[in-house]
């Protein structure tokens, strides 16, 4: 008699118990979801900085804006491209000699960023490439 109570009162507390069968909202995103980063205002700055007299290196920045370009393999195809010293600081592109205009060029065209995208700084001004 006293077996049926216990049976009867344990199933009672069962069937309040939640085993979380997909009633609760998850909070966190998996898979091919989470690893997408809405990122729209995309904006890349070409400077050219003068070293000494005669020398002068190239300046990319902001190329980490753009979705799905590595600055290590960006940085790897100007070395080629250039025939230079090509080098990743601090999210900037360091390129060895002045290549203003390739560069922007060479951004637009290997990279798909629009032409609006992409400033040159000539002389402390924010040109967009496509002027």
């Amino acid at each position: 008699d006293s077996d049926d109570e216990n049976n009867g009162d344990v199933t009672a507390k069962m069937a309040g118990l939640d085993v979380g069968g997909g009633s609760g909202k998850k909070n966190k995103r998996r898979g091919a979801s989470a690893k997408k980063v809405n990122k729209v205002d995309t904006r890349v700055i070409v400077q050219k900085i003068s070293r000494n007299r005669k020398k002068a290196v190239t300046h990319v920045v902001g190329l980490d804006t753009v979705p799905g370009i590595k600055l290590k393999e960006a940085s790897k195809m100007f070395s080629k491209r250039f025939a230079g010293s090509s080098s990743v600081k601090d999210k900037d592109i360091i390129i060895q000699g002045d290549h203003l205009e390739d560069v922007a060029e060479m951004i637009v065209s290997k990279f798909g960023v629009s032409r609006g995208s992409v400033y040159l700084d000539l002389d402390g001004e924010f040109v967009p490439f496509g002027e």
